[in-house]
């Protein structure tokens, strides 16, 4: 199938669905004052709503590849979009932390099966010659998911209270879930073969040395990379007494940064090619969260932000580019399991960020991560290296 033969209904759809997930993945970031306020604890306690959506977000990653390769991936994410609204209707109503984190753990358990799944759909039925393209496309729905998680959940947690954010984004769900399954059913049909157990899939794709290799700096970037991003918002506002909206709407800058890096991908690869790109990528965050743990003002934080969006997509979609051909007689469960790490990283990251956080201050957070990605960068950029001389070598 051509990237001309694909529904650009369908394709629009899953775009609207992607950028949901993303929202919703993103939402608690900049209510986090508000959160402790209402339920009379610190930032680092109410962060276990980040870090409880992305634990389950990752584990549930070995679930639904196998579910997509039976059932049809669209109609898969359908479902799972449908899902999302009675977690964020649980998080709406939430009476006490306790609830508004097993709502946050419903929510990642669903979101869980939009993104990977349409990244996959994208792989089974485009080109590889077109899906940079078209997994842009996708990237540019993401993102702006991520900037109004961001930015509009500061905002309306500030205005109508952060309860109507859940309430929204409960809607959203609602109506592309239902969209998404009626149009489905219509314009897409897959036939489907014989599904292998998904333990035996797994084991084939761990048993890929480079597999390992790409999982285990996802998994690393994912602790180190979101863990600062998440605590951004409220470190704005404690340290510079900025607003949440305002702090949201900077941070809302790091979104902005990964749609220019999108724009210019494949400029940059052409020119660059993958392993100074990764290296590119892991600078520009050790510049940008480096400046956010020393920033003597605010404003340090607007041309920070933007570096640390564009150096992240820069490492992140080098290692997605990697990961989509690392077993390619498995790409569903090596995206699957790509997702995975990636989010039970940042579970883990948060969790141990928000420890520091509560106890001394976001900064050491930052200052951490900014040495970490440049080493990670690259450390990976050397690792694709070796990789490629062994493949010319065997």
């Amino acid at each position: 199938m051509s990237v001309e033969a694909i529904s650009p209904r369908m394709l629009w759809l899953l775009s609207i669905c992607a950028f949901a997930s993303m929202a919703s993945m993103r939402v608690c970031d900049a209510m986090l004052p508000a959160l402790a306020f209402d339920f009379s604890t610190t930032a680092g306690q109410v962060a276990r709503a980040i870090s409880a959506f992305a634990l389950a977000y990752g584990l549930l990653q070995l679930f639904y590849g196998p579910l997509g390769d039976r059932y049809g991936k669209v109609r898969v994410i359908g479902f799972a979009t449908l899902a999302c609204t009675l977690g964020n209707v649980g998080a709406a109503f939430s009476s006490n932390l306790d609830w508004l984190v097993a709502s946050r753990i419903a929510s990642g358990a669903a979101a869980a099966g939009i993104i990977p799944l349409t990244m996959a759909w994208i792989g089974d039925n485009v080109p590889y010659a077109g899906r940079q393209e078209v997994l842009a496309r996708l990237l540019g729905a993401t993102v702006f998911g991520m900037i109004a998680g961001q930015w509009v959940g500061g905002l309306v947690a500030d205005t109508l209270g952060w309860r109507a954010a859940f309430a929204m984004l409960a809607v959203l769900f609602l109506a592309s879930g239902l969209l998404l399954v009626s149009w489905g059913g219509q314009t897409l049909t897959q036939p489907q073969g014989h599904v292998e157990s998904a333990v035996r899939r797994t084991g084939a794709v761990l048993a890929v040395p480079w597999a390992r290799a790409v999982l285990a700096v996802t998994f690393v970037e994912g602790a180190l990379a979101y863990s600062a991003i998440a605590f951004i918002p409220s470190q704005l506002h404690a340290q510079f007494d900025l607003s949440m909206p305002a702090a949201g709407g900077i941070v809302a800058l790091y979104g902005v940064g990964g749609l220019i890096y999108s724009r210019s991908a494949r400029m940059l690869v052409r020119r660059l090619g993958e392993a100074n790109l990764a290296r590119l990528g892991g600078v520009c965050m050790a510049i940008a969260f480096g400046t956010l743990a020393w920033a003597p003002s605010w404003r340090w934080a607007l041309p920070a932000c933007l570096i640390a969006g564009f150096g992240f997509y820069a490492l992140h979609n080098t290692l997605q580019t990697n990961a989509t051909q690392m077993a390619p007689a498995a790409r569903g469960t090596a995206v699957s399991l790509f997702a995975c790490v990636l989010f039970l990283g940042q579970s883990l990251g948060v969790l141990v960020a928000a420890w520091f956080v509560d106890r001394l201050s976001a900064a050491p957070v930052f200052a951490f991560s900014a040495l970490g990605l440049l080493l990670l960068g690259g450390s990976f950029a050397m690792l694709m290296a070796l990789h490629r001389r062994t493949l010319k070598e065997s």
